[in-house]
């Protein structure tokens, strides 16, 4: 139920990613390693930077076909792969990865991210510690919030505590003090949604907009749905 082949669909591509792990929130803590795989340690252009867009001295990697457009802001390190798009004002900080065909979009934010291939998030989104699937879409203002409100460091060890997560009965210690959300292939966000740490959503699964998602296992081929009550009275 929590390994890496119960979200996402594994290929050439994107199995190397997940190789060896157990649980699907591991290869979170192998981003970095997999960023300095992708590039080399070196900055290579082969696809379109149009002019405006700002790329650091970091090692960068731009596939051929990608493209990087005005105003976006790539820190890095970071892969860019076939296809992909980094759209206007976009802010790619360390360790990113998105493979073919995926979208980072205007004021989305990225940290320590994976997104598998034809991954959107494209407005106004925040990424941080997370994996989204193949075609997960993340509506207008979705975050995926990464680190708890409780989640001081210790004044001893200077550490923050682990994110750990309650799956039948069962407590998972993810040994990550940072986690946002793991998104199964074809899952979608309304506007507007948060989840919040260590939130893992099973493929195929909606989420309302507005909804603030608890951390916690989402079965596949589910609807969250937000209810409110709506009340309209005579204007005086």
């Amino acid at each position: 139920m929590l390994r890496p082949e119960h979200f996402f669909e594994l290929d050439e591509e994107t199995a190397v990613f997940f190789a060896g792990c157990d649980y699907v929130w591991q290869p979170l803590a192998r981003i970095k390693e997999h960023v300095a795989r992708l590039t080399g340690g070196v900055q290579t252009i082969l696809g379109q930077v149009m002019p405006g867009a700002h790329l650091s001295d970091r090692p960068i990697y731009i596939a051929a076909g990608a493209r990087v457009e005005p105003g976006a802001y790539i820190l890095g390190p970071a892969y860019i792969g076939p296809g992909a798009v980094v759209r206007h004002g976009a802010f790619i900080r360390e360790d990113v990865i998105l493979c073919s065909g995926a979208i980072y979009g205007h004021d989305t934010e990225a940290k320590n991210a994976l997104l598998l291939p034809g991954a959107h998030a494209p407005h106004f989104n925040y990424v941080g510690d997370s994996i989204l699937g193949r075609r997960v879409n993340l509506g207008a203002g979705t975050k995926l919030s990464n680190l708890g409100m409780l989640s001081d460091k210790d004044p001893v060890t200077g550490k923050r505590p682990t994110i750990q997560i309650g799956v039948d009965g069962r407590t998972y210690d993810t040994g990550l003090p940072k986690l946002g959300a793991i998104l199964g292939d074809d899952v979608q966000t309304g506007c507007n949604a948060v989840l919040n740490p260590g939130c893992l959503v099973a493929p195929r699964t909606l989420i309302y907009a507005n909804v603030s998602l608890r951390k916690g296992y989402y079965p596949p081929d589910a609807i969250i749905k937000l209810r409110q009550e709506v009340e309209i009275v005579t204007r005086v």
